[in-house]
């Protein structure tokens, strides 16, 4: 990819957004891009007013990058379980981010309490995996949850596990984010 830093954030916000307002009928798909060609894993999150209002990504790279922020964006406004569809009437209101994953690390760890020692608070994005279960947070999560342990635990909640536990099953792995938000252009 021959963007620079600051392009490369720029098409994806304009393509992210103009993916949302297809969606929402308000106007044409976004054009396709041959210099986000290449696989990319992104991660689209939606807010209003500063609050949460959708975050729908892919964890590994599988599609070309322009089709991954545009299904990423879709599925944050209108298909994310915890919320009810974006509207019209809240589009105006609403700030988009996307971030752009790296590869995903598995940690060498054989306990929760070497786990925790090796999360890098504010950097790591951080992916739980036991068994089926899985579940990850972005780094930008650190910023709510800044105590490993605590954002350790809200993540095993949300793969569907009590805060407490933990199995010889267990595999955590982290990731490094490139992000960029609506608000910084």
């Amino acid at each position: 990819m021959s963007l620079t830093e600051p392009d490369l954030g720029a098409r994806l916000l304009a393509r992210a957004r103009a993916a949302i307002e297809h969606a929402l009928e308000l106007g044409p798909a976004p054009a396709p891009d041959p210099d986000l060609a290449e696989r990319g894993a992104t991660f689209v999150t939606l807010t209003r007013n500063g609050q949460l209002r959708g975050c729908i990504g892919s964890l590994k790279p599988h599609r070309a990058l322009a089709d991954d922020v545009v299904a990423n964006a879709q599925a944050a406004a209108l298909r994310d379980p915890r919320f009810t569809a974006l509207t019209v009437d809240e589009w105006p209101d609403i700030r988009v981010e996307v971030s752009l994953l790296g590869r995903a690390e598995f940690l060498d760890a054989r306990s929760e309490a070497e786990v925790i020692a090796q999360l890098r608070p504010g950097e790591d994005g951080v992916i739980f995996f036991n068994g089926c279960q899985q579940a990850t947070f972005l780094p930008q999560v650190w910023a709510q949850l800044p105590d490993p342990r605590d954002f350790l635990a809200e993540l095993k909640k949300k793969a569907g596990l009590s805060p407490d536990y933990w199995s010889s099953a267990v595999m955590v792995a982290t990731y490094p984010v490139r992000k960029w938000r609506e608000d910084d252009a």
